[in-house]
């Protein structure tokens, strides 16, 4: 079975425990204002122009991003960093885009690692039927599931989509007894604003006791080059980095409310 992919990553630290292999999938069911990987969301392989510059002079370079790839083409490429992972307790992690989106391929993945003894996990907006969901739950070993807003009008307006489909597919999954870490994107302005923080610790609260790691994700405006090669708007491009000061007083109330809280992933 082919899949759709544009990246893989080795020896990433922050998309599950230990070292990591993140493999990118494409496509994505949302839209939001912030995504750093705008590349994502198509499905289809896109070409994008590149300016080059030699001698003076601009040089257009154009490539592709995006490819097929058959599941045990992709396996291959995950086992040349068996060792590392499996000295360090870690494995690979699916991300996107949404990899839900291609759940057929990546429940043939998560098979395939779990065959083999390796450690899955799936970067997820849960954004997706629960049959799937419930599905990939029995061969994936960890969720880390994107937490963005609480208000459902303003998700809309600044995902694309309600969260009401989300915030169900959460309760359900915690329910489970499923290994769930819980990662808040800190868009300032957006997600970071009183109401929100204490609605997410309101609603995190109400959820499975065993859900009690938050990652705090600080918005960086690394993607502005990415949204020009696209010809993308970027809506958002005037945006800076949080203070540090800003992020430290969101984590000490998620530490407040007695979850255990990591920056950055």
């Amino acid at each position: 079975m082919k899949g759709i992919i544009y990246d893989i990553k080795r020896f990433t630290v922050h998309d599950g425990p230990g070292i990591r292999v993140t493999v990118f999938l494409k496509g994505c069911p949302l839209r939001c204002l912030w995504c750093h990987n705008p590349e994502s969301m198509e499905q289809k392989p896109c070409r994008v122009g590149k300016v080059l510059k030699l001698n003076g002079k601009d040089f257009l370079k154009e490539e592709i991003i995006g490819y097929e790839i058959l599941a045990e083409h992709l396996f291959a490429e995950l086992e040349k960093e068996r060792v590392f992972m499996d000295e360090s307790g870690g494995g690979v992690t699916f991300s996107g885009g949404e990899p839900l989106l291609q759940f057929d391929f990546l429940m043939e993945m998560l098979k395939i690692c779990k065959t083999n003894g390796m450690y899955t996990a799936i970067d997820t907006s849960l954004y997706a039927s629960w049959k799937n969901i419930k599905a990939v739950s029995e061969f994936a070993d960890l969720f880390l599931v994107d937490l963005k807003m609480m208000n459902s009008e303003a998700h809309q307006i600044n995902t694309g989509v309600s969260n009401d489909l989300i915030l169900e597919n959460i309760k359900k999954l915690s329910d489970t007894n499923a290994s769930i870490v819980i990662r808040i994107p800190l868009i300032p302005g957006i997600t970071t604003s009183e109401e929100n923080i204490k609605d997410s610790i309101s609603f995190l609260k109400t959820l499975n006791e065993t859900i009690r790691e938050v990652h705090l994700l600080p918005f960086h405006p690394t993607a502005k080059e990415k949204y020009k090669r696209l010809g993308m708007e970027n809506t958002l491009g005037h945006l800076n980095s949080l203070q540090k000061e800003e992020v430290k007083s969101i984590k000490q109330q998620f530490i407040h409310a007695g979850f255990i809280v990591k920056t950055g992933g």
